[in-house]
Order: C-alpha cells, then sequence, then structure tokens
C-alpha cells in the first residue's frame, strides 16, 4: 500500500527519511526560494491526489507551510516536534527517526491506495518520448499540456505515474500535438 497523497518537504535529506518512513511521492521545496510555477504544481496535484505538508518546526518551516496551505486551502498537515528533530543546534526533518516522521504523517490522517503503475520504459519508446531526436520537445510539450514537471525520460516516466496519468489522456493529448 502507498500513501496517495504527495509529500511536500523542504530538502533532499527530508526527502530521504520521508522515504524511509513511508511509501509516498515526496516533492521537495527547496527551501523558501520556491516560486509560483510550484505553487501550482502543488495545487494541481493536491486536486488529483491531495499533498501532506511536512516542513521543519522552525521559522522558515512554518512561514513555507502558512504559504502553501493559504494558497491550497485543503492540504494536510504532519509535524514532527521539534524536540524530536534537533540534532545539536540544527533543527530539521532531516534529524527525525524514519518512526517519528511515520508517526506525524500518520496522525496527518493519509489515504492508502494500491498504487498501479500504468506506464513503463516501453511505453516511453512507444510513444516516441524516448529515443528519438525529437524526444526531448515532445516531453517539454507534454509536460506543459499535462501540468507536470518536464524531465530526462526516467523523470518524465516517474511523473505520469505519480500524476496517475490516465493512459487515454496521454494518446489524446498526443494526437493533439502531432496534429
Amino acid at each position: 500500500m502507498k500513501i496517495k497523497e504527495v509529500i511536500v518537504v523542504e530538502g533532499r535529506d527530508d526527502e530521504q527519511v520521508v522515504k524511509q518512513a513511508v511509501k509516498a511521492d515526496v516533492i521537495r521545496t527547496n527551501g523558501y526560494s520556491y516560486g509560483h510555477k510550484l505553487k501550482e504544481k502543488l495545487k494541481k496535484i493536491s486536486l488529483d491526489r491531495g499533498i501532506i505538508i511536512l516542513t521543519d518546526p522552525d521559522y522558515v518551516g512554518k512561514k513555507i507551510r502558512k504559504d502553501l496551505s493559504d494558497y491550497i486551502p485543503g492540504a494536510k498537515h504532519a509535524f514532527v516536534p521539534r524536540g524530536k528533530s534537533i540534532k545539536k543546534d540544527d533543527v530539521g526533518i532531516e534529524n527525525a527517526s524514519p518512526q517519528d516522521v511515520k508517526k506525524a504523517i500518520e496522525e496527518a490522517k493519509p489515504t492508502f491506495v494500491d498504487f498501479k503503475e500504468e506506464f513503463t520504459k516501453s511505453d516511453m519508446i512507444k510513444y516516441g518520448l524516448n529515443g528519438r531526436p525529437n524526444s526531448s520537445n515532445l516531453r517539454q510539450e507534454l509536460a506543459n499540456r499535462l501540468g507536470i514537471g518536464y524531465g530526462n525520460s526516467k523523470f518524465f516516466l516517474d511523473q505520469l505515474n505519480n500524476f496517475q496519468i490516465d493512459r487515454k489522456d496521454l494518446e489524446r493529448v498526443l494526437e493533439e500535438i502531432n496534429k
């Protein structure tokens, strides 16, 4: 079973501890430097899957949490207490144990789903999204139209599955692009 909601964290180390704790998709804000594009992406994800915000129990983490929850009112929230996320003078989710992170996420009442990966590497080749001279351009156009992140073929494959894009929708948009 996998958590349906996407978990939003601040950094790479936070993402690693979350992935040790639970089976879920994770998106990083990379601190407070994220922009409107990430907020729009998270808003779209929240409509399809929901999001759980798990930020550091410090000033910047609270600021990120407030900004995202103001923009995405239906977001769920997971909290790791400051005392369980501190090492020396460093406060952050990356310092919490996977058990404490799992407990915090469970207290946010996530939805669990049987996750089916709709698309495979062979689909990437079949649809011309990998291995052709224009594959990169095609992925970029698809990413724009589907509202998912652009990246190399491996990342794009993950995005198709993470956003649970329907095969018929993908084929319809590819047909529109090819016209």
